[in-house]
């Protein structure tokens, strides 16, 4: 079972520097939706959401473990991550921002299964239905950004064939 714990400290410090960046992604995509307001309004919701997913998050990792790494792990995971996806926007960067983010909610999705999984092995009853909550609301946000993904488009698109900036 030591390794297992292992591993599932290791994962839920991963997931929460994945929150760590995704609100960095999605304060830095905010500032350049002020053209698509229905995704602003939506990002802002979801915003609000991960700030309080990371704070669970980083209470469950203090219950946990030893404390001292957390923020040094969390920090130097999100730089990281920050640089892979830091150079992928130009001219079209909202339809870019979106697609980041689709994907980035799914890799969320997939670390809140994994989470679950394991702490039903630990019998971490306390962490199971955060984890939930969390994963409830990435995939309503993962299904919101695909189901209008083809509304930005059109706006994207529309706005660049009148010669406006479609960058926001």
């Amino acid at each position: 079972m030591d390794d297992i714990r292992e591993h599932y400290l290791a994962w839920l410090r991963d997931a929460h520097a994945m929150e760590e960046q995704a609100l960095t992604m999605m304060r830095g995509m905010l500032s350049r939706l002020e053209n698509y307001p229905v995704l602003c309004a939506r990002m802002e919701k979801h915003v609000a959401e991960t700030e309080r997913q990371a704070e669970s998050l980083r209470k469950l990792l203090e219950g946990r473990d030893s404390g001292a790494s957390v923020v040094k792990d969390t920090l130097g995971k999100a730089t990281a991550l920050g640089q892979a996806l830091g150079g992928m926007f130009a001219d079209d960067e909202v339809i870019k921002g979106v697609m980041a983010s689709y994907t980035f909610e799914q890799m969320e999705i997939a670390a809140y299964k994994v989470l679950i999984s394991t702490a039903a092995v630990l019998e971490d009853t306390t962490a199971i239905p955060i984890f939930e909550e969390n994963l409830a609301e990435e995939q309503d946000m993962a299904d919101w950004l695909f189901d209008h993904l083809d509304q930005t488009t059109r706006i994207f698109l529309a706005r660049d064939e009148a010669g406006l900036p479609a960058r926001r």
